[in-house]
């Protein structure tokens, strides 16, 4: 591709003509993994206009600039300007430098410019630092013998703020090495002529389209790849980048992406990218760029190919690196995606029970991590860095589109979707578009929903206060149900799923609730004898602590908690999770934090949620204090335990389970028990991971069983006014 872009194609970005902006870069890369070493010659081509106002880039403090100039051409003579320097404003905390150039005169329209710069790129993959949430290995880049990451956040390549340029990067590399970015990349093995001898490097290319901003990594891979052709014809090239250990995965990974654009692509239109890869990393992560996902070695030896894992990487192909979030106007694209592949998935294989489920869970992690003093509208979510923050802009959010969907219909619902991704592609969009375009394909005014769900913090909670019935006077046989609700959250507009059982039937309606309406009135085919809400979990409501099925994670937003430690000096698994609990919470004030009990204990404390860590030397301290709470959901003794009825037994057994405290509402005791410390070890270390099931029992660390109790049903006797 020519170097020289039309003006147009710097239009495409949406950028006003007049700002200055990067449409183009070429870079050629030099990686020494060794050094932690970064050469770069990076060929850009930038809009501006001829207000004599200098341009401020960012690149990495550790990289140096050598020279900076304006390349103009002159048939096939080049000549270079040397360009001004000077520092700009870089916050003191980042790891940016502001590179302020002040350019030769200049007429409005496009230069060139070609920044020639070296440097470090040495930053170690940490461990994240929240213990109980998921997030990735926290690095701003690394250049390193055991892999090669450079994103946007690292700085590797100049950018001006607000740029969308497409990209064309050439990395050299030592021989055995292989990049990987975004769009198609081609392999150039002839480099002989260029390196005398057997060091030969590895030399690839990558050519992307327009972009918000390129991501590059390297490693000695294994690659595979295969075509996938859609029913219209479009082929997309399927690849896996695997460490040579796990080369054995790749096409277990290639035949769940296959799948998954089996499903997404009717619903969603083409694939936006000619390429998919799934890309193995060197660290803990899960990241979606365009044309690739970067997983985890961890991950990718657990078989991640569930749609909350690769299936949601592969629908942010179109929602996040095709169509982008604002970035000052909010973040959709998680919401959405969560809604289309943690959730949807389910809905699209006819499995009720897990759709169930996972509306369940989006419905208790905002219910838990959210209260309403730290509660925030869903138009101010950025980015998760907190388990509040994935409740509000991942799961509540994917339950507002659930939401809409029972607003405006199924084929309305699926129509907007479809539409937004078309319209909506290769540019930024806020909340204010996605409102535009289901307002547009419903014919229905919905600046009061948006308002609502989008604008305003909260959830409604709704119970029944009374309900009673009576023959009706028009239809023999027919009862009018009268339905009286006690609301709380704030005044809220939604369709509030009803749940009626009769004698030898059941009836299921929704009724669209006013935004204070307390009253509901209805005809029933028979004579009522209950009415719940919303069992199937449908809305979107706060859920009270005391009606969700008991889990590790209410013992971990719990005010007051506990942890009792019923385990020998030996158990070293156990004494570190302490540890790493107890620290947790060194900035907590005094009444938050975690209370670690005296072995010594007997009773529960009276009030808050407890965590026991025991072996199975304590099982008659342990079964004694569980005993009022759990019944026979749950039962410890010396050589095993039993689990709803189920009996484990060995030295390599564990579980993890929690039931709620009658005589504390709210709060839970979680027990996790080991028949063996050996057993717990790697338990203990992912213990959190495991914090949505009410029990789950391990084998030797791997889970053999998992357990959801029953939640609260909000469920009210119906008194009948008059008898037949």
């Amino acid at each position: 591709m020519s170097l020289l872009l039309s003006l147009s194609q710097g239009q495409a970005s949406g950028l006003p003509v007049s700002a200055p902006a990067i449409i183009r870069h070429e870079l050629r890369a030099s990686i020494d993994p060794d050094q932690h070493q970064l050469t770069v010659i990076d060929r850009m081509i930038v809009r501006v206009s001829d207000d004599r106002h200098p341009l401020e880039f960012t690149l990495a403090k550790s990289l140096r600039p050598d020279t900076i100039a304006v390349i103009a051409r002159g048939g096939a003579e080049e000549r270079a300007t040397p360009v001004s320097i000077s520092a700009g404003n870089a916050p003191t905390d980042s790891n940016l430098n502001s590179i302020r150039l002040s350019l030769p005169e200049h007429q409005a329209g496009e230069l060139t410019l070609e920044w020639r710069y070296r440097g470090v790129i040495d930053d170690p993959p940490r461990e994240p630092r929240h213990l109980r949430f998921v997030t990735p290995s926290e690095t701003s880049g690394h250049i390193g013998p055991e892999g090669v990451y450079l994103s946007s956040e690292t700085g590797w390549y100049p950018d001006l703020a607000g740029s969308l340029a497409s990209y064309a990067v050439t990395v050299e590399l030592p021989k055995g090495w292989t990049a990987v970015s975004q769009g198609h990349g081609a392999m150039q093995e002839d480099c002989a002529a260029r390196h005398a001898g057997g060091s030969c490097p590895a030399v690839q290319t990558w050519e992307s389209g327009i972009a918000e901003a390129l991501t590059l990594v390297a490693n000695r891979f294994s690659v595979k790849a295969r075509d996938w052709k859609s029913p219209n014809g479009q082929s997309v090239r399927l690849a896996t980048y695997l460490f040579p250990d796990d080369a054995a995965l790749a096409d277990e990974y290639l035949d769940a992406t296959a799948q998954y654009l089996d499903a997404y692509v009717p619903l969603l239109g083409p694939f936006p990218f000619e390429q998919f890869a799934v890309v193995e990393n060197f660290f803990a992560s899960g990241l979606g760029m365009p044309s690739f996902t970067l997983l985890g070695s961890g991950s990718i030896k657990r078989h991640y190919t569930q749609p909350y894992a690769l299936g949601h990487e592969i629908v942010h192909s179109w929602i996040g690196n095709s169509a982008w979030n604002h970035p000052e106007r909010g973040n959709w694209v998680e919401g959405l995606t969560t809604y289309l592949t943690n959730y949807y998935w389910h809905e699209l294989i006819r499995d009720d029970r897990q759709a169930r489920e996972q509306r369940r869970l989006m419905l208790q992690g905002y219910s838990l991590y959210v209260t309403p003093e730290r509660d925030y509208p869903i138009a101010a979510f950025r980015r998760k860095s907190d388990e509040r923050d994935n409740a509000i802009g991942y799961q509540k959010a994917a339950m507002v589109f659930h939401q809409l969907r029972m607003e405006i219909g199924d084929a309305a619902f699926w129509r907007g979707v479809k539409q937004l991704v078309a319209d909506l592609s290769g540019r930024h969009a806020d909340w204010q578009d996605l409102e535009r375009v289901f307002a547009a394909v419903s014919g229905q005014e919905l600046r009061w929903f948006f308002a609502q769900w989008i604008e305003r913090p909260g959830a409604p909670a709704v119970a029944i206060a009374e309900a009673t019935a009576s023959p009706d006077r028009d239809q023999p046989g027919f009862y009018r149900l009268r339905v009286s609700l006690a609301r709380d959250g704030g005044a809220f507009r939604f369709i509030l799923p009803l749940f009626i059982a009769m004698k030898g039937s059941t009836h299921s309606t929704s009724v669209a609730l006013a935004a204070e309406q307390q009253e509901v009135e209805l005809v029933v085919p028979g004579v009522p004898l209950t009415v719940a809400i919303d069992p199937a979990l449908m809305s979107l409501q706060r859920l009270k602590r005391e009606h969700l099925a008991p889990v590790l994670n209410l013992f971990v937003t719990d005010q007051r908690k506990a942890v009792l430690p019923l385990f020998s000096d030996t158990s070293t698994p156990f004494k570190e999770l302490v540890a790493r609990i107890a620290a947790q919470d060194a900035e907590a004030p005094p009444d938050r934090k975690t209370v670690v009990l005296s072995r010594n204990s007997e009773e529960l404390p009276v009030s808050g949620s407890v965590l026991i860590v025991a072996t199975s030397d304590s099982h008659s301290q342990v079964q004694s204090l569980i005993a009022k709470a759990c019944g026979d959901l749950a039962e410890v003794e010396a050589g095993g335990f039993r689990i709803a009825g189920a009996t484990y037994e060995g030295r390599r057994m564990a579980t993890l389970f929690s039931c709620h405290r009658r005589d504390a509402p709210g709060s839970v005791v979680t027990v996790l028990y080991a028949m063996d410390p050996a057993a717990a070890t790697k338990v203990a270390r992912l213990l959190f991971f495991y914090g949505w099931q009410s029990a789950v029992v391990f084998d030797e660390g791997t889970v053999t069983k998992r357990e959801m109790w029953q939640e609260f049903q909000a469920m009210k006797e119906v008194r009948l006014d008059a008898q037949q």
